[in-house]
């Protein structure tokens, strides 16, 4: 047996913080907020569609924000994605470490760190 795909990532917010993830995942990066099972809504957080993978926000009590491991998006239009991030407050911090790659990092509303791949293929 062998692993054949990525289904979803997990990361935490605090709990109660389903609305500012909202805010984000779907108003900035503009995700599709996934319903969540019946019997999993109970323990807060959300879901959201990344193309055909997923990210899930998990409600964590002792909440904290994971400053290293990150999920990587791939953007259409990272210029305007960086726009709209600074427009709403957050700090976008280039990166030439892969010169061959065109990507920032920025973080959530929770201090989660995010980083962000312009797309080879720009529609």
């Amino acid at each position: 047996m062998q692993v054949i795909e990525l289904d979803h990532v997990q990361i935490a917010i605090p709990v109660g913080g389903e609305e500012l993830a909202r805010e984000f995942y779907a108003g900035i990066l503009g995700m599709l907020e996934l319903p969540k099972p019946v019997l999993m809504q109970l323990r807060g957080g959300a879901w959201f569609a990344c193309g055909d993978r997923q990210i899930h926000l998990g409600a964590e009590v002792n909440f904290q924000p994971a400053k290293k491991a990150h999920p990587a998006f791939i953007v259409r239009d990272l210029d305007a994605l960086c726009t709209l991030l600074r427009a709403a407050g957050y700090a976008v911090l280039k990166n030439e470490e892969l010169p061959e790659v065109r990507r920032v990092f920025t973080e959530d509303p929770f201090g989660n760190r995010i980083e962000l791949i312009q797309s080879k293929y720009v529609a």
